[in-house]
């Protein structure tokens, strides 16, 4: 460690290591800030509102909650991911004017990386000037050094942060509960590998993973499926293992804040968030989020926040920086595959391009009062970007993948779910709430002759029947990861997430029901797919959909004529369609016609009838 004193008064502290693990791979730990001074030591904080004048632009006021009440102003976070970021602190009181911090990660030729973690301090007294050395000479690099070495070990091995443990505290007779709830797990047809897990998952997990508890970065880590991990969350949720909550993301930083409810009938969709300062409206697939977290009754996990602003906070963000203005800058950001954006905090619109193989290795990314390059380019991952501030004012540069994570559980995603829709009949927005669930899948189906049926065996048998084809297309849809939204009468309306899964759950249901066993009498099943873009909403005490894609779908299904299905040209067009339709295995036949649909006069569909290859042709037409 280095320590000396600057002409400038201000106290500089130095800390170095030499780390076996790469960068990238130890990035996610050092750079999760709310992590780190947790684990070294620093007091919790809380959030204040900016007083009338001082700048938004990423800056913070935050306090000290215990034990000394200290208030700070907070320049944004600065960083290029996975290389280096810093901050700087304005003190409004106590024994510091400022604080700014820099760590620096630089890759070694052999292998591993070198660490460097700078400190520079301006004392506002002689409690300041007596205590810094003392803090930050002796104390915090002993805390340092034992978070760097711990973190330095499972990220030498590729693990994930998720990896890190602590003591944990479970309530007296957690232990018992959980025995119990176990067993009910396993009684409903949960693995026991997976129950396993799960509890020791609870009993060993940070609180900073058990708050958020994402099922499928979970599968991801066990090697599980990842649905089998989200059935399990979703079942363990019913038997009191565990809570789920709702959260709405902000479209720009992607954190839920406060927006965090335990039911969806607490959620508002119009939403503000205070880190961004926007107003925004939970409209994209996105935009909800399902976590999970331990019950209080096994495990009560700490909520409480030790940084607010840290670069693993908005892990989607490579490049952060304060660019004043006509300021030039460049950086070489480590990026992965795939689609980015360039943008500011103050500036309308932003620059997009794509980081490929072949992309070209340096770029420059002007800003300006008239906007920003309209072209998109192609970057290599490694490529130089040059930032240039045009305009007279600070901007923050904020340069971000599009993508989001794969691991997150969206509401859309979940509420189509047949085994969420079995457990929790009850979860449904409020009155005049929506939200939008992207592309969706939607499924009609009704029995061919179903009056002729009653009409000829008696209303009893035939019911029985009708009972016997809703289990048949449950499991069939549940199978596809499709889930029946609703009956009526003997008609069914599912969704999917892929059109895929809905043509193969009604194939092997028209086959089921065409050949039953035990002599029954076969059932000749009609159906009609399409797919589009829908919102989510309440109808009748339950989740249920809306909008034109589906209105177009229920018009569908009286082209079928039954043992066919019926499906739109956007649904036909899909490759994973094509593929299914030309399996070797079991090719289907596909009959295109066209049409006019109640309620859109003014248009003409272009339709497919699909039906096994093997079976006859059936006239196409109304």
């Amino acid at each position: 460690m280095e320590q000396n004193y600057p002409k400038d008064g201000r106290l500089y502290f130095r800390w170095g290591w030499q780390l076996k693990s790469e960068a990238d791979a130890f990035w996610p730990f050092f750079a999760d800030t709310n992590r780190l001074n947790r684990d070294t030591g620093i007091f919790p904080v809380q959030e204040l509102p900016l007083r009338d004048g001082e700048m938004g632009n990423g800056r913070r006021r935050l306090k000290f909650r215990l034990p000394l009440p200290v208030s700070w102003l907070e320049e944004p976070f600065e960083w290029v991911a996975p290389y280096r970021y810093g901050v700087l602190r304005h003190y409004e009181n106590g024994p510091l004017r400022s604080m700014r911090v820099l760590a620096q990660m630089t890759p070694k030729p052999e292998g591993g990386t070198t660490l460097v973690y700078e400190t520079w301090v301006e004392p506002r007294n002689i409690i300041g000037r007596l205590a810094a050395p003392i803090v930050l000479g002796i104390i915090a690099p002993r805390r340092f050094n034992k978070a760097v070495q711990m973190y330095d070990k499972v990220a030498a091995i590729a693990a994930p942060p998720d990896l890190l443990q602590r003591p944990h505290r479970l309530v007296p007779g957690a232990e018992g509960r959980m025995d119990a709830m176990a067993d009910q797990l396993l009684a409903q047809g949960s693995s026991e590998t997976l129950v396993a897990r799960l509890l020791q998952e609870i009993k060993q997990a940070d609180d900073l993973v058990l708050a958020h508890l994402r099922p499928y970065a979970l599968a991801d880590r066990w090697g599980a499926p990842r649905r089998e991990v989200l059935e399990l969350a979703l079942s363990a949720t019913r038997v009191g293992l565990l809570d789920f909550q709702w959260e709405v993301l902000c479209p720009l930083c992607r954190g839920a804040s406060d927006r965090v409810h335990n039911h969806l009938s607490e959620m508002v969709t119009n939403v503000h968030c205070p880190t961004c300062n926007i107003d925004f409206q939970a409209d994209t697939e996105h935009a909800i989020e399902l976590t999970f977290a331990p019950n209080p009754s096994i495990r009560p996990v700490e909520r409480t926040e030790f940084c607010v602003a840290g670069p693993q906070q908005t892990p989607h963000i490579a490049v952060q920086l304060l660019l004043p203005p006509g300021e030039k800058r460049t950086v070489t950001p480590r990026l992965k595959f795939g689609r980015y954006r360039a943008r500011t905090a103050l500036l309308a619109g932003n620059q997009q391009f794509l980081v490929a193989e072949q992309g070209a290795s340096q770029a420059e990314i002007g800003m300006d009062l008239q906007g920003w390059q309209a072209a998109d380019e192609t970057l290599a991952a490694g490529a130089a970007i040059e930032l240039h501030n045009q305009t007279d004012e600070e901007q923050l540069f904020i340069l971000e993948e599009l993508a989001w994570s794969d691991q997150a559980i969206t509401a859309a995603e979940v509420i189509s779910l047949q085994r969420f829709r079995d457990l929790f009949t009850r979860e449904t927005l409020q009155p005049g709430e929506q939200f939008a669930v992207g592309s969706l899948t939607v499924l009609f189906t009704d029995l061919r002759d179903s009056t002729r049926l009653y009409r000829e065996i008696g209303d009893a048998p035939a019911f029985g029947l009708v009972r016997n084809h809703f289990d048949v297309l449950h499991e069939a849809i549940d199978a596809e990861e499709g889930a029946i939204v609703k009956t009526i009468g003997d008609a069914v309306m599912a969704v999917f997430r892929r059109p895929v899964s809905a043509m193969r759950a009604m194939a092997r249901s028209q086959q089921i029901l065409a050949n039953p066993p035990n002599g029954e009498r076969p059932l000749q099943l009609k159906a009609a797919i399409h797919a589009g873009h829908s919102i989510a909403v309440t109808l009748n005490e339950r989740l249920d959909y809306f909008g034109t894609n589906i209105n177009i779908a229920a018009r569908l299904e009286k082209f079928s004529q039954g043992d066919d299905m019926i499906i739109s040209d956007f649904v036909y067009r899909d490759p994973e369609v094509q593929e299914f339709l030309n399996d070797a295995a079991s090719p289907m036949q596909a009959v295109s016609f066209e049409t006019q649909l109640k309620g859109f006069d003014e248009e003409c569909f272009s339709l497919w009838r699909i039906y096994p290859a093997e079976q006859l042709p059936v006239e196409t037409g109304d």
